[in-house]
């Protein structure tokens, strides 16, 4: 066995490790989503098995995500539950084509400001919502009135015993995961999430503390497959616009956490277009069973590396340990405190910002610091789709802004004509420059205008320039010369 798979001892170990990092992220996840907590395990189990045993990126574990528990929370509140499978499934169809047509490796175009910003903006939405769910109390819908809402909340839990009590479970799954790290290795090897969590159940039990629990279903029963009436939803426009928001959230999460995956290991790189597809097939099956859609998820993925996985086997596994426990053990879903999961989110949360990040591309990369910050910005006042649009568009405006440098250099002899060699790429966006220091030259002297430089001259430029070049020269004076090279 062990020469047929030589690596089956260590991929076995750190399929273990994945189950138990997975385990209550899957749960947590499919709660702050507004579903029932078993979808989250049947997303696991999907992103495991079907997922697992694709290629693509070899050591990368797919499964729900914190960074679209926002997007799913805004569509079953709009659109419903049985909505949800509709919106996943076409999510996975729209990856799987993506991914034949190769438009897979397009996605690390995308600048990694709006991705970082995007996910920063995820991070305090799910932050600002999470504290209500600590404390017992019902989350106003959108981003800004969760911030706002912020300070009321804090006044009505320091005046219930019972918001108190859920408070201090939650801040403590908070204090235990950030101190987890800090233990001997040894006692590492239990995920600092999975030890968080099982210290609040226990706590809640044998204090008897009144807080709330995780509602409890049955696997089979919170399975339900979207009915051709849910299809018909495809007809509202705003749903097509959440689909295109799941695919250009899910498919850019995943591609970013391949290509971060496989800077800790040494393997086979990913082939994006086959990860894309890989994904987009996990989608497909976790919206045909209803479930939530997946990505590739960087924490998971990461555990996987650290515990020692050299082949695709370890996330497989983690599927059928999931499944195994999904099957056999699901009423002790029952006994988990809400307030502990929203500890767990609230501690996700905080990692997808990039503080210490952000203050360096401030010192180097104003602009790209800028777009970070304003797509976190739109993500939380507007929402997720309209956050990464305006992100888009203001990378787009900045690289375009850049490739139009341009340089004017003129030489004055004192004799004979002014000469203006122009070189670069003259565009629209630099035009007030650039007419601003021609008509800033003499009017009384003969001037000549070298265009030669120019790697680009577009018609709104060659049109300026001509109308400049009739209207300069002094009546007496010999009208100004354009030479060009440029077609």
């Amino acid at each position: 066995m062990l020469t047929k798979f030589p690596h089956l001892r260590q991929d076995f170990a750190a399929s273990l490790v994945v189950f138990l990092v997975a385990l209550p992220l899957c749960v947590g996840v499919a709660v702050a989503s507004g579903v029932p907590a078993e979808l989250g395990l049947v997303t696991g189990i999907v992103g495991g098995i079907v997922t697992g045993l694709m290629r693509g990126s070899s050591l990368q574990v797919s499964g729900p995500a914190a960074g679209l528990t926002v997007l799913v929370f805004e569509a079953v509140t709009e659109f419903g539950l049985a909505a949800l499978g509709v919106i996943v499934l076409a999510t996975g169809l729209l990856q799987l084509t993506m991914g034949a047509l190769k438009l897979g490796r397009w996605f690390r175009a995308i600048s990694v400001s709006v991705v970082e910003g995007m996910l920063a903006g995820i991070g305090l939405v799910i932050i600002a919502g999470q504290l209500y769910a600590a404390a017992g109390l019902k989350a106003p819908a959108s981003g800004l009135d969760k911030i706002a809402g912020l300070p009321r909340a804090a006044v009505d839990a320091l005046g219930s015993t019972g918001a108190l009590a859920s408070l201090a479970i939650g801040a403590g799954t908070i204090a235990v995961m950030v101190l987890w790290k800090r233990l001997p290795k040894k006692a590492q090897t239990v995920p600092g999430a999975l030890a968080a969590v099982a210290l609040a159940t226990l706590a809640s039990v044998v204090l008897s503390l009144p807080v709330a629990t995780v509602e409890v279903k049955g696997l089979l029963d919170s399975i339900q497959p979207p009915g051709f009436d849910a299809f018909g939803e495809l007809a509202n426009l705003s749903i097509l616009g959440t689909i295109l928001a799941f695919t250009l959230i899910a498919s850019a999460e995943s591609l970013f956490s391949a290509a971060a995956v496989d800077r800790l290991h040494d393997g086979p790189r990913t082939e994006y277009d086959k990860e894309l597809m890989a994904q987009g097939a996990g989608n497909t099956v976790c919206g045909a069973l209803g479930a939530l859609p997946m990505t590739a998820v960087i924490v998971r993925s990461s555990a996987n590396v650290q515990a020692g996985a050299k082949t695709k086997a370890s996330r497989v596994l983690h599927g059928v340990w999931l499944l195994l426990f999904a099957a056999l053990l699901p009423s002790t879903l029952a006994l988990i405190p809400i307030p502990a999961l929203a500890g767990i989110l609230i501690h996700a949360g905080w990692k997808l910002i990039p503080f210490r990040g952000l203050v360096g591309l401030w010192r180097a990369h104003r602009g790209e610091a800028l777009i970070l910050v304003v797509t976190a910005v739109g993500i939380v006042a507007v929402n997720m789709f309209e956050g990464v649009l305006i992100g888009l568009a203001l990378s787009v405006i900045k690289t375009a802004w850049e490739a139009s440098h341009i340089k004017l250099e003129v030489i004055d002899k004192g004799a004979g004509p002014i000469q203006a060699y122009l070189s670069g790429n003259a565009t629209f966006l630099r035009l007030p420059k650039i007419l601003d220091s021609l008509e800033a030259l003499p009017q009384d002297r003969p001037i000549e205008v070298d265009l030669s430089g120019l790697h680009h001259l577009d018609h709104a430029c060659r049109t300026a320039l001509e109308n400049w070049a009739e209207r300069h020269s002094a009546p007496d004076t010999e009208p100004v010369r354009v030479t060009s090279d440029t077609a």
